[in-house]
């Protein structure tokens, strides 16, 4: 371990060659998922449903289109990770790392991402349907035409996020500073509407 990555604090990260899933180490899973998504004959999509992927060290990775249904991934490091039309059902994110990542069209029902660092991060077109997203940094993601009806943002840091052409039904926007959040045309927040009702 280099005095960069104790800097970073990325001491507590685990590599993919230590860590075990279905009886093969995930660096093997994770090789045979790249074979898969390349078309490369004997390649096999990654199905990690129920994995232990807590503090493990993914950045980068290519998990296009894999299978993480209820996996563990809190504390994981996935910034700038390939995710689109990753199966995230239930999966648990909390304090996860995942800056400048790309998850459009996920899906994420039901996912804990409470706490996240989730700036950057391409949320278009995701289900997020009941996300848990309190107190994560969601500093210029892009939530456009997602799916976020019943998700809790309560205290996330939503400057500059991107909520245009998503429909906010249901959603808990409470102690969100909004004055710099994309909202969409015409949106008038729970104060507005109550003051309307009175």
């Amino acid at each position: 371990m280099g005095i960069l990555d104790i800097l970073s604090g990325n001491e507590a990260l685990r590599k993919p060659k230590g860590i075990r899933h279905g009886g093969k180490r995930l660096s093997e899973i994770l090789e045979s998922h790249q074979a898969h998504h390349q078309g490369k004959p004997g390649g096999i999509r990654a199905d990690l449903t129920g994995a232990d992927l807590r503090h493990a060290d993914l950045r980068r990775i290519n998990l296009t289109g894999a299978i993480l249904e209820n996996a563990n991934l809190e504390g994981a490091d996935l910034k700038q990770a390939k995710l689109v039309r990753t199966n995230f059902t239930r999966a648990r994110l909390r304090g996860a790392d995942l800056r400048n990542a790309d998850l459009t069209e996920a899906t994420l029902p039901g996912v804990d991402l409470t706490e996240a660092q989730a700036s950057g991060v391409e949320f278009f077109r995701c289900d997020l349907a009941g996300a848990l997203f309190q107190r994560a940094n969601l500093r210029n993601a892009n939530f456009r035409n997602a799916n976020i009806r019943g998700a809790q943002f309560a205290g996330a840091d939503m400057g500059v996020t991107i909520l245009r052409e998503t429909d906010l039904d249901g959603v808990d926007l409470s102690q969100v500073d909004l004055s710099s959040t994309l909202m969409p045309r015409g949106y008038k927040g729970p104060d507005a509407q109550t003051r309307e009702n009175k």
